[in-house]
């Protein structure tokens, strides 16, 4: 930040890299916005965008990113900040060394400057089947209920917003490589867990078994460390492990021969 000499004005500088669209180079961009109190990255960006001109005076395109929320919630504004990936929404300018360094997570590819496609995540959630599979043609009544002491460690694996953020701190998960990376993982337990849910859970850890899942993790442990949310996302990773070993012996053997 600077302060002008004689005045209280300050400002927040910002380093962009900018993409057109998909596939072409990318340009860093500066800029340099008025600062407020509390100010967060969405903030700054939202004033760029209402007058895009850089800090050298040159009419530029709007940056584009995505958001929703703004409560760190919903999971979209996730971009790269200061090296670190994070949530746009809940990251403080007052917290940030500057310039801001602002740039698009590279795991996913870049539709356009901060703004990626994470359909590879999504794609890897329909693989493991992450919902609880129920006909809705009539009236089941209430569901089982979940005991007290599942339904709390279950619930802090219900709050990831699949913001992307531990895949893009994978080392794991690249554009070259299969692995599926740890927050559909994670849904795989969770939704195992839930009484209806485990009704299927065979079908979901034979999804992991194969090529882009459990064998593919490193164990670099970067994901739990960069998770917004908190979310013991190596925990679960270890509890699939095991569950994965069962389920290999009950593929082997035949399911009507174990018991759970």
């Amino acid at each position: 930040m600077t302060t002008a000499v004689g005045t209280t004005s300050r400002t927040v500088k910002l380093e962009i890299l900018r993409q057109d669209k998909t596939g072409e180079s990318s340009r860093w961009e500066k800029f340099e916005v008025p600062y407020r109190p509390g100010m967060n990255v969405i903030s700054a960006l939202m004033v760029i965008q209402q007058n895009p001109v850089t800090a050298e005076g040159q009419k530029t395109t709007p940056v584009t990113w995505d958001s929703n929320c703004l409560e760190e919630v919903c999971g979209a504004c996730s971009m790269v900040i200061n090296g670190r990936p994070r949530q746009s929404c809940s990251t403080l300018v007052d917290q940030l060394e500057q310039p801001i360094r602002l740039e698009p997570m590279k795991t996913f590819p870049v539709v356009r400057d901060l703004q990626v496609d994470r359909s590879r995540m999504f794609n890897a959630l329909k693989k493991v089947k992450a919902w609880v599979p129920i006909d809705g043609t009539y009236d089941l009544g209430e569901g089982p209920r979940m005991p007290e002491r599942k339904r709390q460690w279950a619930y802090e694996l219900s709050k990831c917003m699949t913001c992307g953020v531990c895949m893009e701190a994978c080392p794991n998960v690249s554009e070259s490589a299969s692995f599926i990376g740890p927050a559909p993982l994670s849904q795989v337990r969770l939704f195992n867990a839930h009484p209806t849910g485990a009704m299927t859970k065979d079908e979901r850890l034979n999804a992991i078994m194969g090529d882009g899942g459990l064998a593919n993790c490193g164990n670099s442990q970067n994901c739990v460390a960069a998770c917004p949310k908190g979310i013991p996302l190596t925990t679960s990773i270890a509890a699939l492990n095991r569950a994965t070993t069962v389920q290999m012996f009950r593929n082997f053997f035949g399911s009507d021969h174990m018991v759970d």
